[in-house]
């Protein structure tokens, strides 16, 4: 990256980039005080994790204008080595996630990405958005009308403050007015403070009081892997909504090593691991957010607002906070994509179901994305074997086969059953001119064909076999197997 593009991607519109980021530190508040839960560490961890993460990655990370944190997705992995084992386990596989993510970027796996298709990215953020909505369902049920009230007139100041003027975030004013009201008139409404314990100190350097034998590095590593994979996974995820949104590049290369450098900050000060955050990053870029600056100062004021302001922010109503979200997952959801329903091919549309189906139900991204990217795999595959074509002429006792299309496992049946080996002609040329073969399976399929005609008394023939276009077809099994 050059060094004025990165100097630039600090300075730019430096007030609304600062407004941006605090609009994205409330929104980080109650997901990593909901996910500490899920973990089984408390809100401080996940807090100070957030600090940290968002701070280092806005300096190393290669996608500015995102918003990363203590995502849900890393808590789901890391709650079952919390439970079990302590917390100190759980310290040192960030740290060896770090590593990973590190050692994965300097490798270049990023590059997997282009696996994922549009349709599957389109159910991941869908399926983001149900899940931080739903996410705030809890915050709405069994509480008093006020709460109802207070919710109703911050979603107001959202959506209608901005006709009038876009100045100031409106999801500052929103909670900024909603705490004056319960300021001024107390009322039966829960707080942040009620979420759980804030920090109200600075992060502590630390390393895991664990001692580094064989036992531990096998108890960690599984987890250290999982979370370098999944926390990749979700953040190049929300770099390329990032990408599609700004209509710009950042570097995955970059993001997956800075990713894997903050973490490792992380649990060097005592943090869970995280990731990129698709909800908190819609509401960054909504704002205004697209350098490096609104992220650094979403986790910078995230600290401040912990250590100094700690008395306000305990005193800022849950309601305003489920607003915000409100919006971010209004925000984030393609609706789009729902009248694309009704006129993409069947098999895409399913896709993007599924995968919002498997994320919902699991509660885990990678596991969406996963299923989501075989079936779009299996889906092609399907797609590509169905435009085999075998041709049959005869002329003067041969007869000729035309192959045409892709040859791999999924289609080489459909080629082996078009032959006819009980054919009265002598010899059978195999036309492979417009065919090309990509796997084992197409050549030992081509081999069986070959074998099967000479066993019935024909003399083959293969023809088209051009080496730049047949390259898994060697020398050796050209001479061994063919007549060409």
């Amino acid at each position: 990256m050059a060094t004025d593009s990165y100097i630039q991607q600090w300075t730019q519109r430096p007030v609304k980039e600062i407004l941006a980021g605090m609009v994205g530190t409330f929104a980080l508040i109650p997901e990593v005080i909901a996910f500490s839960y899920i973990a089984g560490v408390s809100p401080a961890v996940s807090l100070f994790a957030s600090f940290v993460i968002s701070v280092s990655i806005a300096i190393f990370g290669g996608r500015p204008g995102m918003i990363s944190g203590a995502a849900g997705s890393v808590a789901l992995v890391l709650a079952p080595l919390v439970h079990t084992h302590g917390v100190q386990y759980m310290l040192l596989a960030t740290l060896m996630a770090g590593g990973l993510q590190v050692l994965f970027g300097l490798m270049r796996l990023h590059s997997l990405m282009r696996f994922v298709s549009s349709e599957v990215r389109t159910g991941f953020v869908n399926a983001l958005a149900i899940l931080i909505f739903s996410a705030q369902v809890p915050q709405m049920l069994g509480v008093s009308w006020q709460t109802h009230l207070l919710i109703i007139i911050g979603l107001v100041i959202i959506y209608l403050l901005p006709r009038l003027s876009k100045a100031i975030p409106s999801p500052l004013i929103c909670i900024i007015v909603l705490t004056a009201i319960t300021a001024i008139h107390p009322m039966p409404v829960r707080t942040i403070a009620d979420l759980g314990p804030l920090p109200t100190g600075l992060p502590q350097f630390t390393l895991p009081q664990l001692p580094l034998n064989a036992e531990t590095l096998a108890i960690t590593f599984p987890y250290a892997l999982a979370v370098a994979a999944v926390g990749l996974l979700e953040s190049l995820m929300t770099a390329s909504v990032v990408d599609e949104l700004t209509d710009t590049h950042g570097s995955p290369q970059r993001e997956c090593t800075g990713l894997g450098i903050s973490n490792i900050f992380v649990g060097l000060f005592g943090g869970i691991a995280g990731c990129g955050m698709i909800g908190q990053t819609v509401g960054n870029l909504r704002y205004g957010g697209r350098g490096r600056l609104s992220t650094f100062t979403a986790g910078a004021f995230l600290l401040l607002l912990m250590v100094v302001l700690h008395p306000w922010v305990a005193r800022v109503p849950v309601a305003a906070l489920v607003a915000i979200m409100i919006m971010v997952s209004i925000s984030t959801f393609a609706w789009g994509s729902l009248k694309d329903l009704f006129h993409h091919p069947k098999l895409t549309s399913l896709v993007m179901l599924v995968t919002v189906g498997v994320v919902v139900l699991t509660h885990n991204l990678a596991a969406g994305v996963l299923v989501g990217v075989l079936l779009s795999g299996l889906f092609f595959a399907w797609h590509t074997a169905r435009l085999v074509q075998v041709r049959s002429t005869e002329e003067h006792d041969i007869l000729t086969y035309h192959i045409q299309g892709q040859i791999f496992f999924a289609s080489a049946d459909l080629m082996a059953e078009a032959m006819t080996y009980t054919t009265h002609a002598h010899r059978v040329t195999l036309d492979l001119s417009h065919a090309r073969f990509w796997d084992i399976t197409a050549v030992q399929t081509l081999e069986k064909i070959v074998s099967k005609f000479r066993k019935h008394g024909k003399e083959v023939t293969v023809c088209g076999l051009d080496h730049a276009q047949h390259g898994i077809l060697t020398e050796q099994s050209d001479e061994e197997a063919f007549t060409i």
